[in-house]
């Protein structure tokens, strides 16, 4: 066969993924934590875009308003005049919307930063100092080192002490010494081989002189775990009152010592969205505190305009004028897909609003996208990583969308509300007759009118991380 070149055309449909499109879909999925760090990226990366200065001339401060209104007109006015070459075609039926958007100016008070720590204390680093001040030798101090880097998150030792002998070189004496003096250490309890061991470092430590409590430590650890004091009454030849007694010494007790050094930082959740409750009304509002105000650069548009710039210049400053515009626009587009999104969903979800979660209601994306006229897509971003303060509290926008359970006799109820049930039917239960799963499911079914089986209350109650009734249940 002979090998020939051919041309051929072809025509075919594909979805281009534009830049515009590509800024706003990645702008329109991040938090607000990361919407700020990707703006002071773009701001020190892009020269064309500029952060608006809240400065204004002690001739100006008398016209309030005015001045803010006109410095609006002239950032809008400098936006229009960059060339409109820009295809927002593809995704301005969903992200170029109509209606007013509210942004929130209320001045508030700033944090200090005297008030911040830089770095949580490790508890590599809380050990090691304390074992630093005991002096040691260079041969206590690899040992004490290798039990520091074995420890696991709760401050139990992860490896035998054979194992530590064997990494350091060291015999097995010399560890057991190095370890025992490093269980008297802060946090109580902390080098422990086990759980058992921990607690007895504990009791020991606080004066605890019942030797009911040394010995359920010691022995008797799994009828604990399952509140089976009965058993434990029969294996000690003791009363139920005596055993009662010593549990609640244990419970006193610290189960993960190390815990406490090794939990992350507490993340504080800015709102994305308010929601108040004004004269019997629902008003949303966007949080605008700390949104840098963007700009084209002045001085960029003057040169492309004044025409002195070559043309290499003048392509340059005019790709980074169209990348700032293309930020400034999608930010705005965010913002706007956010406040309709909560719109929407005030709508679906006013009762919550009014009355909390026992009256959420079952909702899917599918029904804000077509209340909205969006893709469900979108609103799946939308909802991801945005939080809204309301009435009832601080929630993700994921929040509102629940799937339904039918009632006995009536319209169905949110998943949310039935978990919400459950723990008001758990919290209201009689500790020591404590409701199995069985009779909560009969509980909602009697006094709610909610039909759920056994199977699918121990779920949620797991979701909720309560414990079984035989766990629950206390003397």
């Amino acid at each position: 066969m002979a090998i020939e070149l051919r041309q051929q055309l072809k025509l075919t449909q594909q979805l281009i993924m534009t830049p515009q499109l590509q800024m706003a879909i990645k702008l329109l999925q991040l938090s607000r934590l990361e919407l700020m760090d990707a703006i002071r990226q773009e701001l020190e990366e892009n020269p064309a875009l500029e952060e608006v200065q809240e400065s204004i001339s002690p001739e100006e401060q008398g016209r309030g308003d005015d001045v803010s209104q006109k410095s609006e007109e002239k950032e809008v006015t400098i936006e229009e005049k960059l060339p409109e070459d820009t295809d927002w075609s593809n995704y301005i039926d969903e992200y170029n919307t109509p209606g007013k958007v509210n942004y929130e100016s209320e001045a508030r008070e700033s944090p200090r930063y005297e008030a911040f720590i830089a770095q949580k204390e490790s508890l590599s680093d809380h050990l090691l100092w304390q074992f630093l001040m005991t002096s040691p030798t260079p041969e206590e101090e690899n040992i004490g080192s290798l039990i520091i880097g074995n420890l696991d998150r709760n401050g139990f030792l992860d490896v035998t002490v054979e194992d530590i002998a064997k990494m350091g070189n060291a015999p097995a004496e010399q560890v057991e010494s190095v370890l025992s003096l490093m269980q008297t250490f802060d946090p109580v309890g902390v080098c422990a081989r086990n759980l058992s061991e921990s607690l007895l470092i504990q009791a020991e430590h606080f004066g605890c002189r019942d030797q009911i409590v040394f010995r359920i430590i010691r022995d008797h650890l799994p009828l604990l775990e399952n509140r089976n004091y009965k058993g434990i009454a029969r294996a000690l030849k003791t009363g139920i009152e005596r055993v009662v007694s010593a549990v609640s010494v244990i419970k006193g007790l610290d189960p993960r010592p190390g815990l406490q050094y090794n939990e992350e930082q507490s993340h504080y959740i800015t709102p994305d969205i308010y929601v108040y409750k004004v004269d019997g009304d629902f008003v949303t509002v966007l949080n605008d505190d700390g949104m840098p105000r963007l700009r084209v650069s002045q001085f960029y548009q003057n040169s492309v305009c004044s025409g002195e710039a070559g043309d290499s210049a003048k392509d340059y400053m005019q790709e980074k004028m169209r990348s700032a515009a293309w930020l400034i626009k999608s930010i705005h587009q965010r913002q706007k897909t956010i406040y309709r999104v909560m719109e929407s969903i005030l709508k679906f979800q006013r009762d919550f609003f009014d009355k909390g979660i026992a009256h959420l209601k079952p909702l899917i994306l599918r029904d804000v996208a077509e209340d909205i006229d969006m893709h469900e897509s979108t609103i799946s971003r939308v909802t991801t990583n945005k939080y809204a303060y309301t009435p009832q509290g601080i929630f993700e926008l994921k929040y509102f969308f629940n799937s339904s359970i039918n009632r006995v006799h009536g319209d169905a109820v949110a998943s949310a509300s039935v978990q919400d049930r459950i723990r008001q039917i758990i919290e209201s239960e009689n500790p020591q007759k404590p409701y199995s799963d069985d009779k909560i499911s009969k509980i909602l079914k009697k006094d709610f009118n909610i039909s759920i089986a056994r199977r699918t209350v121990a779920k949620y109650r797991e979701m909720m991380r309560i414990l079984p009734s035989n766990k629950r249940k206390q003397f």
